[in-house]
């Protein structure tokens, strides 16, 4: 049996529960890559933060970076003592079973299960940040301190 899909209210619901602030910002384009929401909410690429659930050793584990970064799977196989091969991208359907949600509508918080979550450091230097906002056409405006506070991330240097 297939579990029901989270969205958009299940996302408003688990910021009020928890008291994060942002905003969910509902757009009149889908957003599904980078590009395309920054574009729409009228700022730069860097500002767009991306959630990108990785397999380590059969284990998830969610990295959150600047929208123009490369997570580099070394750094998380190191940080684990695991091998490169040993971290792989979750496929779309792991993606959405573990965390509610779809590929590039999946937010850094309120997945249906809590995820270990890396934090990449240039992340918190940002002002102000855009993250998947649990549909394929909204996003989240939030102080990038929210998303450390709310998934209680571990910060670090994502990019190789």
């Amino acid at each position: 049996m297939q579990r029901a899909r989270l969205g958009v209210p299940d996302l408003q619901d688990y910021m009020q529960t928890h008291g994060i602030l942002g905003e969910i910002l509902r757009l009149n384009v889908p957003t599904p890559t980078v590009e395309t929401a920054a574009q729409a909410v009228g700022t730069k690429p860097e500002q767009i933060i991306k959630s990108i659930l990785f397999m380590v050793g059969g284990q998830p584990v969610l990295a959150i970076t600047c929208g123009t970064a490369y997570v580099g799977s070394r750094v998380i196989a190191n940080l684990y003592g695991v091998g490169k091969k040993q971290v792989r991208l979750a496929t779309p359907e792991t993606v959405l079973e573990l965390s509610g949600y779809e590929v590039g509508a999946m937010p850094p918080f309120g997945h249906r299960q809590p995820l270990t979550t890396l934090l990449d450091r240039r992340v918190l230097e940002l002002p102000e940040a855009y993250a998947g906002g649990g549909a394929e056409n909204a996003v989240v405006r939030l102080n990038p301190q929210e998303i450390l506070r709310a998934t209680g991330a571990k910060v670090m240097d994502l990019t190789e």
